[in-house]
């Protein structure tokens, strides 16, 4: 076992602090991560203060983790001493049920085991993530990262980059399709980004008008304000997908309309209490509304090399760890464009 040193909290009503942690000596399939950057996820602030219920404390966050390679097992074949790697938001899975076999790790029938406040496969072992120094993973659930791409942006693609990326993906989206992304914040701006590379025709639906800017920026090619309702009427059955990333209650069926016939709303936000939706929202366009995770493995792997072949990373700001308080409040406020990412270096000072 190795002492590292990392931030936690204590319990839910506590802000991170100073903790030092146990790692595991690597063993034969596992390798040893020295962490460079670790973005700030919204799961990380819902997860340290149990808004979402089951946290075990202490809670260590961080689940966008890239990092050099410090050492490996003797059965490692995938990764080296040096390699520059990256570790999302599972670090495990049984590896053997239908959704494993089919690259589908995320839904592991037995459990996947989350890079942290979560248990390894002996379904014992508590994870710990990424606001510490190193961490220790299994080679399979390690990623190669590029060089070409500055690392602190490539941080956020392991959660906001997959988020965002996998329904692209299973909606095969192409170019000329017409795609709508709801909410420009940490995975809006993914969404966005990776929409526009894979040749869509994106629009940006927000109830800010302030945010045109920086959705051009990003690549959209048009923005409506959803606030105006007779635009709304306008926009009726213009879109093939919406991709939704909004974690405050809102109007489903608004955004339903706006789907094409045979169209798809794919939701990434998890709003506090549930919503309604008419059944005609769904009947009259044969329109279809669904949810999405993060990718597999394999799917994530590929995210990666899409973004390096195009040039693609997160907006972030660079944050020394004992920051990090002040990056939640931050967060929630919506005061960040678009992704806080820790430089660990601060931790080792």
């Amino acid at each position: 076992m190795k002492t590292v040193k990392a931030f936690a909290a204590e319990k839910a009503d506590q802000p991170l602090g100073p903790f030092d942690l146990q790692r595991r000596t690597p063993g034969p399939s596992d390798v040893e991560i020295e962490i460079l950057y670790c973005g700030v996820c919204h799961s990380d602030i819902h997860t340290a203060r149990n808004e979402w219920g089951g946290t075990i404390y202490p809670v260590v966050p961080g689940h966008e983790i890239v990092g050099k390679v410090t050492a490996i097992g003797s059965d490692v074949k995938n990764h080296k001493v040096g390699d520059t790697v990256g570790v999302g938001c599972m670090v495990d899975s049984c590896g053997t049920c239908g959704n494993c076999e089919e690259d589908l790790e995320q839904f592991c029938e037995k459990g996947m085991s989350g890079t942290y406040s979560s248990y390894l496969q002996d379904k014992k072992t508590v994870t710990y993530g990424g606001y510490s120094t190193s961490i220790v993973v299994t080679e399979k659930f390690v990623l190669k990262v590029s060089d070409k791409l500055p690392l602190e942006g490539v941080a956020p693609l392991l959660c906001a980059g997959i988020t965002t990326y996998s329904p692209l993906r299973h909606w095969k989206v192409k170019k000329g399709d017409k795609v709508a992304v709801v909410g420009l914040g940490g995975l809006g701006h993914m969404a966005v980004k990776l929409a526009s590379a894979m040749g869509a025709e994106v629009t940006m639906l927000s109830r800010s008008p302030e945010k045109a800017k920086d959705a051009d920026k990003l690549g959209a090619h048009h923005f409506e304000l959803t606030t105006d309702l007779e635009n709304m009427k306008r926009l009726k059955g213009t879109y093939d997908l919406i991709i939704d990333t909004v974690s405050a209650s809102h109007d489903y069926s608004a955004y339903l309309n706006l789907l094409r016939t045979d169209g798809v709303m794919v939701l990434l936000g998890v709003p506090p209490t549930p919503e309604q939706i008419h059944a005609t929202s769904l009947i009259f366009g044969r329109k279809s509304l669904a949810g999405s995770l993060i990718g597999g493995i394999k799917e994530t792997q590929e995210m990666l090399d899409f973004c390096a072949e195009h040039g693609i990373v997160s907006d972030v700001e660079i944050i020394p760890m004992d920051k990090i308080n002040e990056a939640y409040e931050s967060t929630i406020a919506g005061d960040v464009h678009y992704r806080f990412v820790i430089d660990m270096a601060s931790l080792k000072d």
